[in-house]
């Protein structure tokens, strides 16, 4: 896999915050990424070295639609990561990119 296109972006919400305290973050991945490949991406761009990789994925949400006879999806399926980040890791910023 395109280690670039591997990280797709950072997921906020109130406990993705409440994680970064403990150098946890939560990361929106390619769904086909797989936890070898998020960490040598963010070894490689971001200089970061993980010590965790935790995997989930969201299953789309749909919503019947009465007498249209189809379905609205109401949550896209999604990939998320936890990455931890080593004790002696500096912290992890998505807009320092680092080309090679």
């Amino acid at each position: 896999m395109d280690l670039s296109r591997t990280i797709i972006g950072q997921v906020v919400t109130e406990k993705a915050e409440r994680l970064k305290g403990e150098k946890t973050y939560t990361l929106r991945v390619h769904p086909d990424a797989t936890k070898v490949d998020i960490k040598n991406a963010l070894r490689r761009f971001y200089d970061i070295d993980a010590t965790a990789v935790r995997m989930m994925r969201t299953r789309p949400k749909t919503r019947k639609m009465p007498g249209r006879g189809g379905e609205m999806e109401k949550r896209h399926r999604t990939k998320k990561a936890l990455v931890t980040l080593a004790p002696k890791s500096k912290a992890l910023d998505l807009t320092t990119l680092k080309a090679r």
